[in-house]
């Protein structure tokens, strides 16, 4: 039994822990979005990686859903008395985590290879999987004609700025890791994870192949929505939708995701938009989808597994 998850940010994150309560950790993989990676201090930063690896390591700072828990700030407090950037925050011990992934990287090694060893070391049973091992980067066009990096848009400015466009640098280029491949192409019951349609898990079909890899196998896959009464939870997919022409709900998520997965799993203040997914052409299932209480992350996940694998 494999249960894969093709994830990026909070929600994924979230997803990925009902995951391995349902199941054995050990089945349970998650293909993760790097265009958000970013270099910052001559230190490479994996923003989704890191929020998959602290979640699932019970780790992940609860009020800020990043970042490690009890975190101090001494280094950019420093770093702020010289003058320097410090408009994205890595406190002292996760500034551990990229110190150590750049080290890595520049040695030779692989991010697909670092990120295992990263995992490792929180104990986790499951895997996380770079989408691919090449650069690749979200760019966001913004309604004042500039074009700005995700972590700018997103972090520096708060995401408060309309955007006209995204696109996602050198992923034309990049390869699908072998590992990703194998878990895809192999997987019991394939789940795009409730992150956001267009900086999360854009990213990961923009990388040559692999969007045909998850057409090809459409009614093993289930998505889950990650806009609920018309809003996003966290982040600003509801918003971006809006600004580049989308609808924010749950069926304009399935007319994104119709021709990759069988079916959408909406919440229940959705219900009564179930008939209008049916149209948009997914099968829908309507349960509880906020992963905050106990869990519901665990019944989400194994609903989708369930209904990838015909049970």
């Amino acid at each position: 039994m494999s249960h894969v998850v093709l994830a990026g940010g909070v929600g994924a994150a979230r997803y990925l822990t009902g995951a391995i309560e349902a199941f054995d950790p050990a089945t349970v993989t998650g293909v993760v979005n790097v265009a958000d990676d970013v270099v910052l201090h001559g230190l490479h930063v994996s923003p989704d990686l890191d929020t998959c690896t602290y979640t699932l390591a019970g780790a992940i700072d609860p009020d800020r859903g990043w970042g490690l828990v009890d975190e101090t700030w001494q280094a950019m407090a420093e770093l702020g008395r010289y003058g320097g950037a410090n408009w994205f925050s890595l406190g002292d011990r996760d500034l551990g985590t990229h110190l150590y992934r750049t080290a890595r990287l520049h040695d030779g090694a692989t991010l697909t290879e670092v990120t295992g060893e990263i995992t490792a070391a929180w104990g986790l049973a499951c895997r996380l999987l770079p989408v691919t091992d090449d650069r690749i980067e979200t760019r966001v066009s913004l309604t004042d004609d500039r074009e700005v990096g995700f972590q700018e848009y997103f972090v520096g400015m708060q995401h408060s700025i309309d955007i006209t466009g995204v696109r996602f640098a050198g992923a034309e280029q990049a390869r699908l890791s072998t590992m990703a491949i194998e878990a895809i192409t192999s997987a019991d019951a394939l789940v795009i994870a409730p992150s956001n349609p267009i900086v999360s898990i854009g990213p990961l079909l923009a990388v040559p192949t692999l969007q045909e890899l998850v057409e090809a196998r459409r009614d093993r896959n289930v998505a889950v929505s990650p806009i609920i009464g018309g809003a996003a939870l966290k982040g600003p997919a509801d918003r971006m939708l809006r600004e580049l022409g989308e609808e924010s709900s749950v069926v304009g998520v399935a007319r994104r995701y119709r021709d990759l997965a069988a079916t959408l799993v909406i919440d229940e203040v959705d219900r009564e938009l179930a008939s209008a997914v049916e149209d948009a052409g997914m099968r829908p299932i309507v349960m509880p989808t906020i992963m905050k209480q106990p869990g519901v992350a665990a019944a989400l996940a194994q609903a989708c597994h369930d209904a990838a694998t015909g049970v």
